[in-house]
């Protein structure tokens, strides 16, 4: 087991409303030294296309969308988060005191979302677990995946 900190910073601006949070980059995103984002759902939604990293930010932010993290550091092996262990959490007080425009924290997967209610069960924002994004989440079709997060959205965003 390596020990990793987290690399970026999030992705997020003073109009951010919904906050995307995965659980912990993966090492291909610690390569990329960016947030390795599966935006087949998304091209999908938007109807765009989004080919390098700077336009896929631009887009989020210009859509009220922020990316982050729940896990700060920790221990793994490999990029599965099933791999991860000795976890210590982002200060999600703190980003909610910095960004008061935040009005939900999606999370794209089972495992941030319990990371996330192990340490902040109490703080007070809309709490929406979503499938992951993920292609090994192979147990729900994209299709069915597109819609659940097309449904999400159009709750805050005019899609």
């Amino acid at each position: 087991m390596e020990s990793y900190s987290h690399p970026f910073p999030p992705i997020i601006n003073a109009s951010t409303r919904i906050l995307f949070l995965g659980s912990f980059p993966s090492i291909a995103s610690f390569e990329q030294v960016y947030f390795k984002i599966n935006l087949s759902s998304v091209k999908i939604i938007f109807h765009v296309r989004l080919e390098t990293n700077e336009a896929k930010k631009t887009f989020c932010l210009e859509k009220g969308i922020g990316l982050w993290d729940v896990i700060s550091s920790c221990e793994r092996s490999n990029s599965s988060d099933t791999n991860l262990k000795n976890c210590l959490p982002n200060n999600f007080e703190t980003l909610l005191n910095d960004y008061p425009n935040i009005k939900v924290f999606a999370f794209t997967g089972k495992k941030s979302y319990d990371l996330f209610l192990k340490y902040y069960k109490n703080l007070s924002v809309e709490k929406v677990l979503l499938p992951s994004t993920s292609p090994a989440h192979a147990a729900m079709k994209r299709e069915e995946k597109t819609a659940i997060y097309k449904a999400f959205l159009n709750q805050f965003l005019t899609v």
